[in-house]
């Protein structure tokens, strides 16, 4: 909630206060740092997963569950789906760019493809939603300072990594190329999204689900006879990690962003996956950060800031008036 200002009944000097607008970015940037780290953690999650169970079974069943959780939740706020035959297409173009093509893809490079790897080649995300918007939907704004974000992410992203971990970038070409497709299908979901405008967004983020589950599971029933599966307890674990935490409160978070950040911005968090696992290598496995890396580090935080800090104009000349 954000703080309203107020004055001393005694004194006529004001105390310092947080405006509604700035109070909204932050809470915004903050949701969107929670988004990185969910979609950050699920390519773990997926290596774990795809180890005892099929990558098609392993995206239905992570459809499947995550879509319930979110009808339950609907449910418990009393909030309907909508029943006309327009939104429902919506939504299932909406689950073949943002779950059933891409999650399928990128579960089924994780078979030969190391996470860390996939989470470098899926950062493009926001360089293909800025292309994708500028040069066919034409609904984001060309600025210095956004195509500044846009080349110091990759920077940023660059020093983090090292040129020693893209050493392995020719080998398995399939499947980091199956990656690279799944990135531009998010980059499609993301403007694609703009559809849902003023839908709640738990809405369009079960109707994906649920429309990808319907998709994927009569796939996964004749492909990989599901019941003749032993998968093991960890990669049980992971699915079930990955529905609720990486696909049903990620998805709610990630329609929210898309209204108010804007589709370059809201895959600007793809620029923080790669800074996040670093955190989580020092905090967890003792590893140590070069001094290049760390300057990677605040590239990358700039390059995001950058793209989705809205610009100021409209408020100076408001207060010019």
């Amino acid at each position: 909630m954000a703080l309203q200002p107020f004055e001393l009944s005694s004194t006529n000097i004001e105390m310092p206060t947080m405006t509604p607008q700035n109070s909204s970015l932050a809470r915004e940037l903050f949701l969107l740092l929670v988004l990185a780290t969910l979609w950050g953690s699920s390519y773990s999650f997926i290596k774990i997963g795809v180890e005892t169970i099929p990558p098609i079974t392993l995206i239905a069943a992570r459809t499947l569950i995550a879509g319930g959780i979110l009808l339950a939740v609907l449910h418990h706020r009393r909030v309907r789906l909508p029943r006309d035959r327009a939104t429902w297409r919506r939504f299932f173009v909406q689950a073949c760019l943002n779950s059933v093509v891409p999650f399928t893809l990128i579960a089924w490079a994780e078979q030969s493809v190391d996470a860390g790897l996939a989470v470098i080649l899926n950062s493009a995300t926001p360089i293909f939603t800025f292309l994708l918007a500028v040069l066919i939907t034409h609904h984001e704004q060309v600025t210095l300072r956004r195509l500044f974000g846009v080349m110091a992410g990759l920077a940023g992203i660059c020093l983090v990594i090292g040129v020693e971990a893209l050493s392995g970038l020719g080998e398995n070409l399939t499947a980091q190329l199956a990656i690279i497709l799944a990135t531009i299908c998010y980059a499609g979901a993301a403007i694609f999204s703009k559809n849902f405008k003023g839908l709640d967004p738990a809405v369009p983020a079960a109707g994906s689900l649920i429309s990808g589950a319907v998709i994927l599971l009569p796939t996964s029933l004749v492909v990989d006879r599901p019941w003749e599966l032993d998968p093991s307890a960890a990669s049980m674990l992971a699915l079930l990690a990955l529905s609720a935490f990486s696909t049903a409160l990620a998805f709610v978070i990630y329609f929210r962003l898309v209204q108010t950040l804007g589709s370059v911005g809201t895959t600007a968090q793809a620029y923080l996956r790669v800074p996040i696992g670093v955190a989580i290598g020092i905090v967890f496995l003792g590893e140590r950060l070069s001094p290049t890396a760390w300057i990677g580090l605040i590239c990358v935080i700039s390059g995001v800031a950058a793209m989705t800090i809205p610009a100021r104009r409209g408020a100076t000349q408001a207060r010019n008036a």
